[in-house]
């Protein structure tokens, strides 16, 4: 049975639209701010805004913002976003329209962590609140890894452990998510985890996107190789294309995305002929993103599951309204490259992990990131990760080979894989150590 889950006017799940999602990067405590981004989100198409709620201090705050929005006519649905405190979950419940949590942080002790859950169960079950189970890969917590590991079947089989507990309570209004910036990962636990539902009888509503994605063509082209391959498989109810930028440029491309899987947009005309396991694909593109999308989208799901090897592109894109060939002007080279590295095939530059940052960044993320990428090209086979906060850096950048993470106060720590080995380090400075770090190994 598939389920649906009623997230304040939105409707997700079983034969319903795709619903785009997006997170404020503002301060929560900054309630004016907050509102006026949300407003901009709304006005871009956001279906959900998620907002951080680091603490029970700003309950208070995450409720006047969504109490302002409502007073100036905008309904869309408010998510807190919840890390480690089950009792701030359970105060912020009454106040919002969803919850998203991790469970298994709730408390070091399992069973403390499933008594919390069934309490923030009660709570939501009173004032009509769903849930998000989201779990990431990196942040399992050590009663799952001991078990399974950090694998792709670890992060199913955790998931369903929260959603078995739903099920024991009649609770239903649930989503769930498996999170993770490597895309093979990423696809490789949804399709776990939908295949354990199915064979429980209640596939629940599921969110998906890959985590930490970056910016640019890469945040853009990883996003939609990831969530693309699920989608066509019909697994995911609602979309997020995380990108370290301004969350409103979330929400064009994710919409491209849900409007493609809704079957309510056709953007690319293309030929794609395809020989062993090498495709030839010719396009005629309204424009450079649309073409970026597309080709995705068209082949994100082949190059993943090792169904094809290589892709040569030819045709045009509109730019300025200008035609540009696409083969003569190297872009197509550039996105194949592009797309053999989102489906981690082939590396042909650093890999790079990014968090879009939240209210609890406290620092200029974006800044940082670019700084990062523009002074480490040559590092070909390193993963680097820049991430937001010591709450999910850490474990978020799983993958990575080395991590810039902020501490806040203007402060970063450097991790060479999951150790730190520079603390407390000036943001002034920290890309510069950083560097001196990197090339110390090489």
């Amino acid at each position: 049975m598939e389920m649906q889950v009623q997230i304040g006017k939105v409707t997700i799940g079983y034969e319903k639209p795709i619903a785009v999602q997006t997170m404020c990067n503002t301060h929560t405590y900054d309630v004016e701010g907050s509102v006026a981004q949300c407003k901009r989100m709304a006005e871009a198409g956001a279906d959900i805004i998620r907002i951080t709620v680091p603490g029970p201090k700003e309950v208070n705050d995450i409720r006047s913002i969504r109490e302002k929005l409502r007073e100036s006519g905008i309904d869309t649905p408010i998510v807190a976003d919840i890390h480690f405190s089950s009792e701030t979950a359970i105060a912020v419940a009454p106040f919002v329209d969803k919850v998203r949590i991790n469970p298994g942080n709730f408390h070091r002790d399992h069973e403390q962590a499933r008594a919390q859950f069934r309490k923030l169960l009660s709570v939501c079950k009173e004032y009509g609140t769903a849930i998000r189970i989201g779990l990431n890969h990196g942040s399992l917590g050590t009663y799952i890894t001991e078990l399974y590991g950090n694998s792709a079947y670890a992060m199913a089989k955790a998931a369903m452990e929260w959603i078995d507990i739903c099920v024991e309570e009649n609770f239903e209004n649930v989503v769930v998510s498996l999170k993770s910036s490597n895309t093979v990962l990423m696809v490789d636990a949804y399709r776990q985890l939908h295949s354990m539902m199915k064979e429980s009888g209640r596939i629940f509503p599921m969110h998906v996107g890959v985590t930490e994605a970056g910016n640019g063509d890469s945040g853009r082209i990883k996003s939609c190789v990831g969530i693309s391959t699920l989608l066509a498989e019909g697994i995911g109810d609602t979309i997020r294309v995380s990108l370290t930028e301004d969350p409103v440029n979330e929400i064009p491309v994710g919409r491209f995305i849900a409007d493609r899987y809704d079957h309510l947009s056709v953007s690319s005309l293309r030929a794609i002929s395809i020989e062993g396991k090498k495709a030839v694909a010719s396009y005629e593109s309204p424009s450079r993103e649309c073409l970026i999308l597309d080709a995705s989208c068209d082949f994100g799901k082949r190059l993943l599951d090792r169904e094809l090897d290589e892709i040569s592109f030819r045709g045009t894109y509109l730019e300025n309204g200008e035609t540009v060939d696409i083969e003569s002007s190297g872009f197509g080279a550039y996105l194949s490259d592009e797309l053999m590295q989102a489906s981690r095939r082939r590396f042909y530059k650093p890999e790079y992990i990014a968090c879009p940052g939240c209210g609890r960044t406290m620092y200029d993320l974006q800044k940082a990131f670019e700084e990062v990428k523009s002074r480490t090209p040559h590092l070909k086979n390193t993963v680097i990760a820049v991430m937001g906060c010591i709450v999910n850096g850490p474990g978020e950048m799983a993958d990575a080979d080395w991590g810039y993470v902020g501490e806040g106060n203007h402060k970063v720590s450097i991790y060479h894989g999951k150790e730190p080995v520079l603390r407390h380090v000036p943001d002034t400075e920290a890309v510069d150590r950083l560097l001196e770090l990197i090339e110390k190994t090489q």
